[in-house]
């Protein structure tokens, strides 16, 4: 059976005329812009009262409406909650705002809205009423189609939708009850109505090889194929580079030159050189990143393309990129033994890391070799026969290269760099998407030679483009906000740890001399994920913040133009610095406007493809643990609630230990000192103590795992 539909104008629509409109207007007028019949006009004059109650409109002395102009309308984001409220997370960054179950009935996760405040909860949080939703965010959704007889629905798996989605019959589009679909959003919720949608795509039945993570892509809507028109221009672009390609630029290809890569990267945009001269105390490193610009030219639909998408995404079983794959394995991938266009960074050392100079130039180069992390740190740590054999003019080289890494990570971090030593795992899948293991990811010296190069390199180029006052794209990382570093605080201090705190700006030195007073401890990992939650994210911006973690003052992204787009805007500017000595008043201007905008896009692009690259393996890991219900592991305790606490493994799989399953006791949650503590025995379970558990319950489709404690 169908729903009943609103044939009266919404309020959004009626909104829409008077903003529109720009002037006050009567009923009659409003009625016929919006085609009212009358049949409708009770309905519409009762729907005109109530928005004018509510604060939304109000009539004037001359009997006309007109929007109304309150202080305490405010603009933001909708973030539901799986249990039917919601917050709304305010965008001049105070508060959020607190949205009962019945206003939350108007809008879904992730809608930006307008919402004043009415007053406080019990609990004394802001409450706020949603007056106009601006945008809706989902237009379309994953989940399960529940069918029946006349109707459906489709449950969302995303857990911060709580609305089912009404599905008439006609509308299932051939899909079957419990297959994953796509469906479409045809009608908004409103008060006592559930949204309305149609099936536009049948994803497969949950459980088949590869469906779980395609509903992931569409779940975050990740573009799953490149339009035809950029499919057209790329096949217009050489494979090899083209004589008339070198000009103006430095020739390189005798440059002894390295990669060095995961063992399963297909994609090489930066490759490294080292020169010593001794006898002056002089180290020359070249970072020489892939010249991307040179064939994605601004304005064409291949452009366009990558700034809508912003970001490669790496999920656990594919990657879907920023560029094509002609593009991004082919002519820009720096593969070894092939002539490739390049942007190339010289910068001089001293033997404390001071860098002297830097030079800034287009070249064409030639890699010498493609090196894996597992075969650098094999030769500086093993002197492995084999590899030092077979990369035998390189390997002096790649020696000198991890002297002057340790210079340049110890300068670093004598200056305050904030490093965080997370354990990270790698899921490894069969050919049908299964995992099969969960590898530790190691961070040693080979991945440490890369990431000091690669900063090095983005600290040069954002200091010259700064001072020659270009318009540019920095990445940012701002200092922590107060409250949050109060509270991080007062979180330590029941580990026995003081944070000297003073009235001057926070330095990150401060808290990197936390994390070496926890290093080697077992509370170590558990401070250091609080105190990166305690910390702004990193973003884009036009305006050069500063990098607070990595205690820089200058920062960019310069080095990955192939899967970052803000990169590869960043190379346009520095090669038609480079080519004109400086930017015409036209194209500064240019840069100006449209600069703000790709940094705001791309920093949310990244935020998304994070959340989609985690949400797969966290998919993954609780798949693997299906395989091992009833096993017994060691862990440690992660987190704290009044319902329980988390328990990660070694394996960085992380369950809940519930408060029921403590039947020797009843256990009370004391929030100052992140512990359950027994009423009786004064037993207490507090983040960083080791525990046993048992895998008891895991819930596929709901991503959870639950432990059960195990004594001894």
């Amino acid at each position: 059976m169908n729903q009943p539909t609103y044939p009266i104008p919404s309020r959004e629509e009626i909104l829409g005329v008077l903003r529109t409109s720009g002037s006050p207007l009567s009923a009659t007028d409003i009625a016929k812009a919006l085609s009212v019949t009358r049949k409708e006009h009770d309905g519409f004059i009762k729907r005109l009262t109530a928005m004018e109650r509510d604060g939304q409109i109000e009539l004037n002395r001359k009997g006309r409406y007109e929007l109304a102009h309150q202080p305490n309308f405010i603009e933001g984001r909708v973030i539901g909650h799986r249990d039917g409220y919601g917050f709304f997370v305010r965008d001049d960054g105070e508060p959020d705002i607190f949205l009962p179950e019945r206003e939350m009935q108007k809008a879904m996760h992730g809608d930006r809205a307008l919402v004043r405040t009415v007053g406080y909860d019990r609990r004394g949080r802001s409450e706020g009423q949603i007056v106009e939703i601006l945008q809706r965010a989902n237009k379309t959704l994953v989940g399960t189609l529940e069918a029946g007889k006349h109707y459906g629905f489709v449950t969302p798996t995303d857990r911060h939708i709580f609305h089912d989605i009404f599905v008439p019959r006609e509308a299932y589009g051939g899909a079957r009850s419990g297959e994953l679909v796509l469906v479409e959003i045809v009608q908004w919720p409103k008060k006592r109505r559930n949204p309305q949608g149609r099936v536009i795509q049948r994803l497969g039945r949950r459980g088949q090889p590869g469906v779980d993570i395609l509903g992931i892509i569409h779940k975050y809507r990740l573009p799953t194929e490149f339009p035809p028109e950029v499919l057209r221009e790329v096949r217009e672009i050489p494979q090899e580079v083209q004589p008339a390609d070198l000009e103006g630029r430095l020739d390189l290809r005798e440059l002894p030159m390295i990669t060095i890569d995961p063992p399963d990267a297909r994609d090489f945009d930066d490759a490294v050189s080292l020169e010593r001269e001794p006898e002056r105390g002089l180290w020359r490193l070249g970072v020489h990143i892939a010249d991307v610009s040179h064939y994605v030219r601004e304005g064409t639909a291949l452009d366009r393309e990558a700034r809508e998408r912003g970001t490669s995404v790496y999920l656990v079983d594919r990657v879907i990129p920023m560029l094509p794959e002609a593009l991004s394995n082919g002519i820009c991938s720096l593969k070894p033994q092939v002539d490739r266009l390049a942007l190339s960074v010289f910068m001089d050392f001293n033997d404390a890391g001071e860098l002297l100079s830097h030079r800034i130039v287009p070249s064409v180069i030639r890699s010498k070799a493609r090196l894996t992390y597992q075969q650098v740190f094999r030769i500086l740590t093993e002197h492995d026969p084999e590899l030092v054999r077979r990369f035998e003019p390189l390997v002096p080289m790649i020696e000198e290269m991890n002297r002057l890494r340790a210079i340049l990570r110890r300068r670093r971090t004598a200056r305050g760099a904030i490093d965080f030593e997370f354990p990270e795992a790698r899921v490894i899948l069969d050919e049908q998407g299964n995992p099969v293991d969960i590898v530790p990811e190691p961070h040693d010296i080979a991945h440490q030679l890369i990431e000091e190069f690669m900063i090095a390199a983005n600290e040069t180029v954002a200091e010259h483009y700064f001072w020659l006052q270009v318009p540019f794209l920095y990445r940012v990382h701002e200092e922590p906000a107060e409250d949050k570093i109060e509270e991080f605080a007062r979180f330590i201090r029941a580990f026995g740890l003081r944070l000297k705190l003073t009235r001057e700006r926070l330095h990150p030195r401060v808290l990197q001399q936390v994390l070496r007073q926890v290093e080697g401890r077992p509370e170590e990992q558990l401070i250091s994920m609080v105190l990166l939650r305690s910390l702004q994210l990193a973003r884009y911006s036009t305006e050069n913040l500063g990098h607070f973690g990595l205690a820089a003052q200058y920062y960019t992204h310069f080095t990955s133009p192939i899967r970052r787009y803000p990169d590869l805007v960043i190379h346009r500017i520095v090669k038609e610095h480079l080519a004109q000595g400086q930017l015409s008043a036209r194209r500064t201007g240019q840069l100006l406007r449209d600069l703000p905008e790709i940094a705001a896009h791309a920093s949310e692009r990244e935020r998304v493809a994070e959340e989609a690259e985690r949400e797969t393996v966290d998919l993954k890991k609780v798949q693997y643990m299906l395989r091992h219900l009833g096993e017994v592991f060691d862990g440690v305790i992660s987190g704290v609630t009044n319902f329980g606490f988390f328990v990660q493994l070694p394996n960085t799989v992380e369950g809940l230990v519930h408060v029921s399953t403590l039947t020797d006791d009843y256990y009370h949650f004391h929030e100052e000192q992140y512990a359950l503590v027994g009423e009786r025995n004064r037993r207490r379970f507090r983040i960083g103590d080791r525990v046993r558990v048992r895998v008891v319950r895991v819930n596929a489709e709901e991503g959870t795992i639950d432990f059960q404690l195990v004594k001894g």
